[in-house]
């Protein structure tokens, strides 16, 4: 698939990154094909994004079992193995553009509020610009108002959800979409 994309280019297959330390190269972003244990496939993408890596995990697991940790090591992408060519490469495009791409298949549906909180549109924009993999900075840039109003909003998201962590957001970001209520106010 890469290959036939002319604004791509494919390095080497690696066959196993991990015990036997593979490089992978001057590759910006790795396809990490998990065939792996959480803990090991974690450990690898920690030692790839900590290189200068961009990782995008690519899973049999369609749960968020496996998502959360490997958004907290370092991934700033993850897809079902089952992806097609399209979603694969547009995945490839935003996290070597330097944006997160996570398929929204991997929304659990556990742990979802039965009564979520209400989210206003400003409150929406921040968690999809979080989820992105964008910083407080460039999200005031972004939204044109100031970083100070970005920790407002920040707060008060962490205030109705208890969430606080960016995995945490992106993780609510992407059940967001599923579940919770958008208030038209900001």
């Amino acid at each position: 698939m890469i290959d036939s994309a002319p604004d791509l280019r494919r390095t080497a297959p690696v066959g196993r990154v991990g015990a036997g330390r593979h490089e992978v190269g001057d590759a910006d972003v790795v396809l990490l094909n998990v065939q792996a244990p959480v803990s090991e496939t974690c450990d690898i993408i920690t030692r790839l994004h900590e290189e200068g890596h961009r990782v995008v995990v690519v899973s049999g697991s369609t749960t968020q079992n496996d998502l959360v940790p490997s958004i907290e090591a370092g991934a700033r992408g993850y897809l079902s193995q089952r992806t097609g060519e399209g979603e694969l490469l547009a995945a490839v495009r935003s996290v070597a553009s330097g944006r997160s791409y996570f398929a929204t298949g991997f929304i659990s549906h556990r742990g979802r509020h039965k009564n979520p909180p209400r989210i206003t549109g400003r409150e929406k924009q921040i968690l999809e610009l979080v989820a992105s993999g964008a910083t407080d900075r460039e999200i005031a840039s972004k939204l044109n108002i100031s970083e100070h109003t970005v920790h407002s909003h920040l707060d008060r998201l962490g205030s109705k959800t208890g969430f606080r962590r960016r995995a945490d957001l992106t993780r609510l970001a992407l059940q967001h979409g599923v579940g919770g209520e958008v208030a038209d106010d900001e």
